[in-house]
């Protein structure tokens, strides 16, 4: 693989996440204009729409395993927004990096893969980074901080159950994609409107759908491409490093956009957290001794909320 190649597709990712850095703003200020089901359903909907070619010809091959990691994916998604919403996007971007600890603890725990002893030095330090981050001595962890380290843990089990049902299956990506998402849009209506007045009409501001866009086109899509990309010409161990830049550039945006401010204290926590999970990626990905090597499981379930 030439460097060139090498290094677009490393700042191609950088670029991916600075952009789901920024989704957690994006997310927060559309929920100013409609209920977190309806506009999980919108993103949804476009994304399978978009996607809906894939699945002509083998495709349907991606409905066994869409459908269970689909519902896997809708409560990823109700976890992920109804915490932006219950708590700063800032902290939502940090609590969610720790998906990264999470899997090969949820990994061990259901396929009896044991992680090296020294990843729970990497997970104490991340439990640090929360505890400084969400207020130290005088903690205030709220119901949206539970939500987002829910979301985390079962970004954890996707990113495993991924592995397991697709394992040994051609699964086109696109069409897997198109049925995820299917599922989550679905699953999202008929929740609403199972509750007590269902949805509202859909909102007629611009700067509404002007951001489901953008999380369609650039959070989703786009990331899913990149991704794919840079995995063919980088090391899953740089992609996950470079990815794992993105809490940062999250509370970044919280701060410039949302005027979200965090003390001294939130931003060492936050930047534990990345550094706890960066080394997480690196562990993951070097093999114990006597042990084979395998790739980190470090993957984010299609985008960013």
């Amino acid at each position: 693989m030439r460097m060139g190649t090498r290094q677009a597709a490393e700042l191609a990712l950088l670029l991916v996440a600075v952009i789901w850095g920024s989704s957690y703003a994006v997310a927060k200020q559309a929920l100013l204009f409609y209920p977190v089901l309806g506009f999980i359903a919108a993103r949804f909907g476009l994304t399978c729409l978009l996607l809906a070619p894939a699945l002509r010809g083998g495709g349907l091959a991606a409905l066994r395993p869409g459908l269970p990691l689909g519902l896997l994916l809708l409560a990823i998604f109700l976890c992920e927004t109804y915490g932006v919403l219950l708590t700063s996007a800032s902290n939502a971007a940090f609590l969610i990096s720790l998906c990264v600890l999470f899997t090969p603890i949820v990994e061990w725990a259901l396929f009896g893969r044991r992680p090296r002893a020294l990843l729970l030095v990497a997970c104490a330090l991340a439990v640090a980074g929360v505890w400084l981050l969400t207020g130290g001595a005088a903690i205030r962890f709220g119901l949206g901080d539970g939500l987002m380290l829910g979301a985390a843990l079962l970004r954890a089990g996707f990113v495993c159950f991924t592995q397991r049902l697709t394992a040994g299956r051609d699964v086109p990506a696109l069409a897997l994609t198109a049925v995820q998402s299917g599922v989550v849009a679905v699953g999202c209506l008929a929740l609403a409107f199972a509750l007590p007045g269902g949805l509202p009409a859909l909102p007629r501001s611009g700067a509404f759908w002007l951001a489901v866009v953008y999380l369609v086109l650039f959070a989703t899509l786009l990331a899913f491409f990149v991704q794919n990309f840079a995995l063919r010409a980088s090391s899953p161990t740089r992609v996950s490093m470079l990815m794992g830049t993105e809490p940062l550039f999250g509370a970044l945006f919280a701060s410039l956009w949302l005027d979200e401010q965090l003390g001294a204290g939130g931003w060492a926590g936050g930047l534990l957290l990345v550094l706890a999970s960066l080394w997480a990626v690196r562990l993951t990905a070097a093999p114990a001794e006597g042990a084979p090597s395998r790739a980190p499981l470090a993957g984010q379930p299609l985008a960013e909320p």
